[in-house]
């Protein structure tokens, strides 16, 4: 008897302690997912879809109807409203990135963002900043920055004001260094040359971003999240610009082989991450499959509260006449060029660009982490939780 009261006493502690090692397990999991990196900063590279102010200081200001819906007028982005960026920065509560090229309302205690419209990762194309520029110009920001921090403050309010408005010297290594580039690079590509020359580049284009990776790592870079391209082929631009026959369509009317050099690039892409991974280990590389979210959000958008995903809603395109979003034509007494009466309806803003509700689906649907690999959000996704969530 006695020795059964033992046996049951000794079940008993075991129980405990194996209750106690759960809870203190899972709630060592549960803290390690509540874990947040806290970038302090964020540096973007890119091309429109990220530029929120590059092309309107460069070359020339963005019109409205632009950012008529969430900022009330033109505010550097080809867009309605936010871009994916704006979202990404709203997540990790940060301010919206100011533009490099913009030294008027200039604000980089949070980042700075490199991006600029028509941007390409090789040289040429539609726009002179491409990757390599970009990174020139951060590595310039950064030298910049260092040389301003080592002035002493004094009574020289011209130094004092400008040290103001710059981000601290150990927030660089800390920072988020975001990328949404390489679509103009097909674009041009598929406008001035055939499909197999495309593919043939791709493996270029790829040195040359992984060069550019290289060179940020260098200065001491550690967290990278990099969107893959689009499906360009499903830009109403695209299915106007390339009328094709039935058997050149996709299910939901895409171009189908735009859509397949675009797989071919983000396969192509997610390959190099993962030798960029072994490469510099101390480094935490987030690939997010944007290409799969865009291509949900087209194929289901009535589902979603939209109407034809191959229509846009701000300018007029039409027999190879044009009418750019923020100009107007009168033909035959009708205006054509205006946008929409309720742009929430369209994920295509102007036929090249998403509209800001589509933009804000996007970015609940990518942030999450659901559409990368690896499949944490955004706010987990640097070096030193990395290797512990």
């Amino acid at each position: 008897m006695k020795d059964m009261r033992k046996l049951v006493t000794l079940l008993g502690v075991i129980l405990y302690l194996g209750l106690v090692s759960g809870e203190i397990s899972t709630n060592d999991d549960a803290g390690k997912r509540e874990k947040k990196c806290g970038f302090p900063a964020i540096y973007n590279f890119g091309d429109s879809n990220s530029d929120t102010g590059g092309r309107s200081a460069a070359i020339h200001e963005v019109p409205p109807p632009n950012g008529q819906t969430f900022f009330g007028r033109p505010f550097g982005r080809l867009c309605v409203g936010r871009l994916i960026i704006d979202l990404i920065a709203d997540r990790l509560e940060l301010q919206y990135l100011g533009a490099y090229l913009d030294a008027i309302s200039a604000d980089f205690r949070n980042g700075a963002n490199f991006a600029t419209s028509g941007s390409s990762i090789l040289p040429g194309g539609y726009s002179p900043f491409n990757l390599d520029v970009q990174i020139s110009q951060f590595l310039q920001f950064k030298k910049r920055t260092i040389l301003l921090n080592d002035l002493p403050i004094s009574n020289n309010s011209k130094w004092s004001s400008s040290k103001v408005n710059i981000p601290k010297l150990e927030d660089f290594s800390k920072a988020l260094h975001t990328f949404d580039i390489g679509q103009n690079d097909l674009s041009y590509g598929f406008q001035h040359t055939h499909e197999a020359q495309v593919r043939a580049s791709i493996p270029q284009i790829l040195n040359n971003f992984t060069q550019a990776i290289h060179q940020l790592y260098n200065e001491g870079a550690l967290n990278f999240w990099i969107h893959n391209t689009g499906p360009i082929g499903c830009l109403p631009f695209s299915v106007i610009d390339y009328p094709l026959k039935p058997q050149g369509r996709d299910a939901i009317g895409c171009v189908e082989n735009h859509n397949t050099v675009a797989h071919e690039f983000n396969k192509q892409l997610k390959d190099r991450i993962s030798h960029l991974r072994a490469e510099l280990p101390h480094a935490a590389f987030t690939y997010v499959d944007v290409y799969s979210a865009k291509y949900q959000l087209i194929s289901s958008a009535k589902k979603q509260g939209f109407g034809d995903p191959l229509k846009f809603c701000c300018g007029w395109y039409n027999n190879g006449y044009e009418v750019a979003c923020g100009g107007t034509a009168v033909v035959n007494g009708t205006d054509y060029g205006k946008a929409c009466s309720d742009p929430t309806k369209y994920t295509s803003w102007d036929g090249a660009h998403y509209t800001d509700a589509a933009n804000v689906w996007l970015a609940k649907s990518i942030l999450n982490g659901c559409f990368s690999d690896p499949p944490v959000p955004i706010e987990q996704s640097c070096s030193h939780l990395s290797t512990s969530v």
